[in-house]
């Protein structure tokens, strides 16, 4: 059983480095005004938040995403970044519905921005991943079954 313990601990903390890499690469990105998402991320901001300045969101959403990153290398506030983090992949298919011109050459074909999106997928199953090793530790730990 120790055995296992220690191979979930360290799926679990390769998961979270996965994570951390991606969101904080992708944060800083966005925070430095290089980001390659910025055209989709514009469109997206002027159906839905256009009250904010655009620079500012980005900068804004590039702080975020940096910290949902650095949340997932805390193992104690693991449940806070799973759910920040589920209410950003919200947002981040939202193109998919509101954009579709940009994000699908025809029906059931994504262009390559959709493509990009529909990958979060990856994402969310690694952090749901992360998620459930961390309760089913918790559970062992305190005796429940």
């Amino acid at each position: 059983m120790a055995d296992s313990d220690q191979l979930l601990g360290r799926i679990a903390w390769f998961s979270r480095a996965a994570i951390a890499s991606v969101y904080i690469y992708f944060g800083a990105l966005k925070i430095l005004g290089i980001s390659p998402a910025e055209d989709i991320v514009a469109l997206l901001h002027a159906q839905t938040v256009s009250f904010i300045p655009i620079h500012t969101f980005l900068t804004l959403l590039g702080i975020g995403e940096t910290i949902i990153g650095l949340m997932f290398l805390w193992p104690k506030i693991t449940t806070i970044a799973y759910v920040v983090f589920l209410a950003h992949m919200f947002t981040t298919v939202l193109p998919l519905f509101i954009l579709p011109h940009e994000t699908w050459s025809r029906f059931g074909v994504p262009t390559l921005t959709g493509q990009y999106i529909m990958k979060n997928v990856i994402l969310i199953a690694l952090a749901t991943n992360i998620f459930f090793i961390i309760k089913i530790n918790n559970h062992q730990k305190n005796g429940i079954s």
